[in-house]
């Protein structure tokens, strides 16, 4: 164990603070991500040069099927803030694609979801 590193135990691991994996950063450079917006990684290779820590391949992996952001921050543990951040860096290297949610007003009306699914039980 290295003495400049703070350790809150052996099984928890060392301690990183958020902006440390920000680079100091609060905001996504390239947009603001809503929560239940889907990120889903492109499949694209990591180039050799790309600037990815560790909590970026980490967010890549979790990505690998679409899901919302606030799910994304809640299997990685980590505040929704950073989350927005990392996935904006895999945004800008065309790693991800971000997709918003679908307003409310193009949602089908929920009566007439709930008289599919009788029909669908019906069946």
């Amino acid at each position: 164990m290295k003495d400049d590193v703070e350790w809150v135990d052996e099984e928890a691991g060392p301690v990183v603070r958020p902006y440390a994996m920000t680079g100091g950063r609060t905001r996504a450079s390239s947009s603001s991500f809503d929560m239940l917006a889907m990120a889903v990684a492109t499949g694209t290779p990591v180039a050799a040069g790309a600037n990815l820590g560790s909590e970026h391949r980490r967010l890549l992996n979790l990505v690998k099927r679409a899901r919302p952001i606030v799910e994304i921050a809640s299997d990685a543990g980590l505040p929704v803030g950073v989350i927005r951040v990392l996935l904006g860096d895999l945004l800008d290297q065309g790693l991800i694609l971000v997709r918003s949610p679908l307003p409310a007003a193009s949602m089908p009306p929920e009566n007439l979801l709930r008289e599919l699914i009788s029909g669908l039980r019906a069946l």
